[in-house]
């Protein structure tokens, strides 16, 4: 079983003059000598050294009150996320499940082995509260794989771990402490990073690491986006797996966000390739929506519920939601990890890591960005001009109801168009993206109040069935019809007022 938490650290180098008395700094009272530990860890990466490319670090630890293996994503300067899971002798399953959307079918290899001498300190409270832990770690790394096989390093540097629950500008005061007695930050974020680094041969040291090219052609800029939309697949796989507050979310809005560019910019990118990824780029997407629906007519119709006087919520309302909400949803987690397990997904990875390394431009691609890109936009725009002209000219009713809800999927595909163009046509584009944005909320708030009146309808039928009441699923429907017409109402208006698309 794997345990989580979040690690915020900051490393420091030392020199012989040690580690400053930090007693007094911000509420430390005491500084607990807590002696020295040994620690023995090998670091595991793929042959092409992946895992470090993008800060990931896993490795097998002993010694140490954590002994195990961990490992550790980044979240911001100085903050990662570590996962651990008990000491073994191969990599647990559910960390392997972690890294699976980078590693693929590569093998995991021992590529660097640090053995550290740990002088730890605990610093703490007046009350005897751990604030942060301080450690003086002498090491020795040894390159067991890769340029610079065989090559040794030595080092020694300061670290400073927070506490949990502790306010990370404590570490500005520590920090503060350490500059004034000379001590200064590491180059290095992580001592794998640092070992890598010093055993690397010459000629690898000498490389200058490489800056991505600014875009100048169309292609340029709509491959720039399509390569931000596959690193958001591939970097989200972990916190989906996790389970992390809206990622699965924004997973399916990154594969949206691909497809829309795809059909937008067919004759930037060959459709006769991009196609048959977008098909199953919209089978991701339905796997990761199974319950997302659901989810938020559930949220939409507690809220209106909550909105009644209980003199209005006739039978067990709530009781009967909390049934039909969890009707499907049995499995539907597993169901999930098991798509993020399957061939066809890690396939899919494979495939949008070729599209990216070798894109199928076509004529266009070579072209200036104001130009091609403009006219992409201009084209979304005009298109879904025509069919909100054409919603609002219909009576109410199912017809406008769903021509409502294409122009609100164009609305969308607008949006990312224009998404993708801002960095090239600067602020016409972004100023689009926001009107779009804007309408697409408008006419999502719409099509969520049909789907809202369907699911009422069905609970109360159930309800019916039942022998309950169904007044309230009718006082609820009611309003949601008053909502939709509000909406409808403000949509000419807003349309009027959103004449942006003529200025990109």
């Amino acid at each position: 079983m794997a345990d989580e938490k979040r690690e915020i650290e900051r490393k420091y180098e030392s020199d012989d003059s040690g580690l400053p008395d930090l007693t007094g700094v911000g509420k430390v009272a005491t500084v607990l000598d807590q002696g020295v530990v040994e620690l023995d860890a090998t670091y595991y990466d793929t042959a092409d050294e992946c895992l470090a490319r993008h800060a990931i670090t896993l490795r097998r630890r002993t010694g140490g009150s954590d002994a195990g293996w961990h490992l550790k994503f980044p979240v911001a300067p100085d903050v990662r996320d570590e996962i651990h899971a008990p000491l073994s002798d191969t990599l647990p399953r559910s960390l392997a499940a972690l890294i699976r959307s980078r590693v693929r079918d590569a093998e995991l290899r021992p590529v660097v082995r640090l053995r550290s001498a740990r002088d730890l300190r605990h610093l703490v409270d007046a009350d005897g509260r751990l604030l942060a832990e301080v450690s003086v770690d002498e090491v020795t790394a040894d390159r067991l794989a890769g340029p610079g096989e065989g090559g040794k390093a030595q080092w020694t540097e300061i670290e400073v771990e927070l506490a949990d629950d502790v306010d990370p500008a404590f570490l500005d005061k520590v920090e503060k402490r350490l500059r004034k007695a000379g001590v200064r930050p590491s180059a290095s974020p992580s001592k794998l990073a640092r070992a890598l680094a010093e055993t690397a041969p010459p000629e690898k040291k000498r490389e200058q690491p490489k800056t991505a090219a600014e875009p100048e052609t169309a292609g340029d800029h709509v491959l720039a986006y399509v390569r931000a939309q596959r690193d958001a697949i591939v970097e989200l796989d972990p916190a989906v797996r996790r389970d992390e507050y809206d990622s699965v979310h924004s997973m399916r809005v990154a594969t949206r966000r691909m497809r829309s560019a795809f059909r937008s910019y067919g004759k930037v990118l060959d459709r006769t390739v991009t196609d048959p990824i977008r098909d199953e780029l919209k089978w991701l997407a339905g796997e990761l929506g199974v319950d997302r629906d659901r989810e938020v007519l559930t949220e939409r119709i507690t809220t209106a519920l909550g909105d009644l006087p209980r003199t209005l919520v006739s039978g067990p309302v709530r009781t009967r939601l909390r049934t039909w909400a969890n009707a499907r949803r049995g499995g539907s987690r597993r169901r999930l990890i098991g798509v993020l397990d399957s061939k066809r997904y890690l396939t899919l990875l494979d495939t949008l890591d070729a599209l990216v390394a070798d894109p199928p431009l076509r004529a266009a691609a070579a072209g200036k960005p104001e130009k091609v890109i403009a006219k992409v936009v201009q084209k979304d725009y005009a298109t879904l001009s025509t069919l909100v002209e054409q919603a609002i000219e219909l009576p109410p009713g199912h017809d406008r109801d769903l021509a409502l809800h294409e122009a609100r999927k164009k609305a969308k595909r607008t949006r990312y168009a224009a998404e993708a163009a801002t960095p090239a046509l600067g602020d016409p584009a972004a100023a689009l993206t926001k009107s779009m944005k804007s309408l697409q909320n408008l006419l999502g708030d719409h099509q969520d109040s049909v789907m809202a009146r369907q699911a009422l309808l069905e609970l109360a039928a159930l309800a019916h069935a039942a022998g309950e009441g169904s007044f309230t699923y009718g006082l609820l429907y009611g309003r949601e019809e008053q909502r939709a017409a509000a909406v409808e109402a403000e949509v000419p208006g807003f349309w009027e007022s959103a004449g942006a698309g003529a200025s990109v």
